[in-house]
């Protein structure tokens, strides 16, 4: 399975960038070979998570909740797949970058490879699933239910915003899992409450009101707000709460970078020079 990038001549992009570019292609296309190698469905198993919770949800909360939404569970199943698209997207790029640097020291230490090209190349590897899988199934699903066909271009805007939030999380728990090892088990943690901070599977309106300023901050929340007015909506979707998502991605991918790249370098030296000292599994 291959994952095309332009050519550095076709996009008059200088050598280091188009090497930088390369190795992208190359870790991605490797991650993505080795998750499914021998399988049937290949990334199509990216949509078994969001579709068997969404089925959970439903058979057990989906008649309770359905007066939240109109009276129709259907638009309760839709929901819920909505928002477990997003939050299976980020807890699964973040969870797997979180490990991407320190799990190839043993190559970093042999070649002069570029550490960041690790994280990176976990999110496109997941954003090459979630554009083939599940991205197609939500352009869907919009069309079928507002009726506009606008709708599959204006969820561009929340996949940005998501592969951005992502992406900020994802190298931030990278440099800390360099120097602390048991982060993975509190991420574990931080991730649930991300989950359970979310209307996943609960209407908002279930929520005390003094505690939705706490689902205001979660960035995931808002993507999941942001997907959901595009592929359900009838009325135009909020540029406000669209606005929030990508405030958040440029917000977590500025943190990200700024906190990585400020260590990347103390422990590329640590990892190269001592060996196992910050690598070491």
């Amino acid at each position: 399975m291959q994952i095309a990038i332009p050519s550095a001549r076709s996009l008059r992009i200088n050598a280091p960038l188009a090497r930088y570019l390369e190795i992208l292609r190359v870790l991605a296309a490797r991650n993505i070979k080795s998750r499914y190698r021998g399988s049937v469905l290949g990334v199509y198993w990216s949509l078994c998570n969001p579709l068997i919770m969404t089925g959970i949800y439903t058979a057990i909360f989906g008649t309770a909740f359905s007066r939240y939404y109109g009276g129709n569970i259907w638009n309760y199943v839709l929901s819920c797949f909505a928002a477990l698209a997003v939050l299976n997207f980020f807890s699964g790029t973040t969870s797997q970058a979180l490990g991407s640097v320190v799990g190839n020291g043993a190559l970093l230490n042999k070649l002069r490879l570029p550490i960041s090209a690790f994280p990176l190349s976990i999110v496109l590897a997941n954003l090459f699933q979630y554009v083939v899988g599940v991205l197609p199934l939500l352009a869907i699903i919009a069309v079928v239910s507002t009726h506009d066909l606008t709708r599959v271009l204006w969820l561009i805007v929340p996949s940005v915003a998501l592969v951005m939030v992502s992406t900020g999380f994802g190298l931030v728990a990278a440099t800390i899992y360099v120097y602390f090892r048991d982060f993975s088990y509190l991420y574990e943690l931080i991730l649930f409450i991300l989950w359970m901070t979310s209307p996943i599977f609960y209407p908002i309106e279930l929520v005390p009101p003094q505690l939705r300023a706490v689902i205001a901050f979660n960035p995931i929340a808002n993507l999941m707000q942001s997907v959901r007015l595009i592929a359900f909506n009838p009325a135009r979707p909020s540029l406000h709460v669209l606005g929030l998502a990508l405030l958040s991605g440029v917000v977590a991918l500025a943190i990200g970078i700024v906190v990585f790249r400020q260590q990347e370098k103390s422990f590329s030296s640590a990892g190269r020079n001592a060996g196992r000292t910050a690598f070491a599994s």
